[in-house]
């Protein structure tokens, strides 16, 4: 990841903010303009562009990235054209809600594979082993306490993702 400090502020202050967030680059005085012209470029390098503005002059730019950003402290036309809204306007929580979706996309895979090997291992079970092997017919009631314990095992892992905490700040 790649993280460059656009700014249209000057080069001291914005050089102070960069140095104290560790960004890889910071640009400053920077117009709306070339904002965009730094988010297409990054673009047509095939690379996906991730941007965090607050105020009028990002909304564009905001409006353009594949993921767009906004510090709940901005600007109405910020926090309208944006995917995302950090509401105390904290950076960590840029990183916190990243964690957040790797997070949730994991557990997302991890259920979508235990349905299916629930469903791979027990319906041959119940088709090929029981009934015809040993002559044991189902009674629907049970089938459908098997399918409610694969819900709740859903549920119980998808809850997991309560324990996650936000990181601290330094």
């Amino acid at each position: 990841m790649y993280v460059t400090l656009l700014t249209g502020d000057q080069s001291t202050s914005a050089h102070m903010v960069g140095n104290k967030v560790a960004v890889n680059a910071v640009k400053s005085g920077v117009t709306p303009q070339d904002k965009i012209a730094t988010v297409r470029e990054l673009q047509e390098k095939g690379l996906k562009v991730a941007m965090a503005g607050d105020g009028i002059n990002d909304a564009p730019a905001l409006a353009l990235a594949d993921l767009s950003i906004a510090m709940g402290n901005g600007t109405d036309i910020a926090l309208e054209t944006s995917d995302l809204t950090v509401i105390d306007g904290n950076l960590h929580g840029i990183i916190d809600a990243i964690r957040l979706s790797q997070r949730t996309m994991t557990i997302i895979k991890q259920n979508l594979f235990w349905a299916f090997a629930y469903n791979l291992l027990l319906i041959p079970i119940a088709a090929v082993i029981l009934y015809p092997g040993l002559g044991i017919i189902l009674n629907p009631t049970m089938a459908a306490a098997a399918m409610a314990i694969s819900s709740l095992t859903v549920i119980l892992n998808s809850l997991r993702l309560r324990r996650m905490s936000p990181r601290p700040v330094t």
